[in-house]
């Protein structure tokens, strides 16, 4: 894949334009003012750095188990060192999962440290759309579970709106 949430029936893109430009349609691209079905990566891109946003998957290698998009059937090969991504970010202070995978594979291959029990952070403790501090390799940071986007997720694209849009606020964004 090019780019993050690549896929068009994803909504990830569609949040953030309905949290930044009150339009879920900004991201999608157009050519000769008539929208296409993908999105704009370079705008995307533009996007990202002008906001500060950094995005990586939490695994490095993935065996897809089916010939579907679907997490049921992902296996992860190669978990992401986030250890070592958070050391060429020093400026990093929030990390968002989108998703129970995605939570799942970030808590089994670190570490995370709760900031307010010094106990490993569990999956349980965390509520979709809230934030938690952790200490990550003697860093604190705001740790936030996020909705999925996907539409297989059955939330409405202005419910996870309101999620990003708060934790969007809460980092200052």
């Amino acid at each position: 894949m090019e780019f993050f949430y690549p896929n068009f029936i994803n909504d990830f893109w569609r949040v953030c334009g309905l949290v930044f430009f009150r339009d879920k349609d900004h991201f999608i691209a157009e050519e000769n003012g008539k929208k296409l079905k993908r999105f704009d990566k370079e705008r995307i891109v533009a996007f990202c750095r002008e906001k500060g946003i950094a995005m990586y998957d939490t695994a490095s290698a993935i065996r897809r188990l089916k010939g579907n998009a679907s997490d049921n059937f992902l296996e992860v090969a190669t978990p992401t060192d986030i250890s070592a991504l958070l050391a060429r970010i020093p400026d990093c202070h929030a990390i968002a999962v989108t998703g129970q995978k995605a939570l799942e594979t970030f808590l089994e291959a670190n570490r995370a440290i709760s900031a307010q029990t010094s106990e490993p952070l569990k999956a349980s403790g965390i509520k979709i759309g809230e934030a938690v501090p952790v200490l990550l390799d003697c860093r604190e940071l705001k740790f936030f579970r996020m909705p999925s986007t996907s539409r297989a997720y059955p939330l409405s694209l202005e419910k996870k709106a309101e999620f990003y849009r708060k934790m969007f606020k809460e980092v200052d964004l």
